[in-house]
């Protein structure tokens, strides 16, 4: 599972964040190429090559998003 901020405030504070996508909104990087980060590290965990940021922790925790619309069940 990788973890993607949408944010640049969770995005730098949080060590389980594995992108940073609120450089889009922050117009420091473009959605290209935050997708292509997305991609190659997609890649990258799904060949074995790398471990997510919670994996290296040893810390795992979940989150939701948009939970006024989605509760938990």
């Amino acid at each position: 599972m990788l973890k993607i901020s949408s944010n640049s405030i969770t995005g730098k504070n949080n060590e389980d964040i594995d992108i940073n996508a609120g450089t889009i909104l922050d117009r420091t990087e473009t959605v290209e190429e935050v997708g292509r980060k997305i991609f190659e590290e997609t890649v990258a965990v799904a060949s074995g090559k790398s471990q997510v940021s919670a994996e290296k922790s040893g810390i795992h925790t979940e989150f939701k998003v948009w939970e006024s619309l989605w509760p938990a069940l």
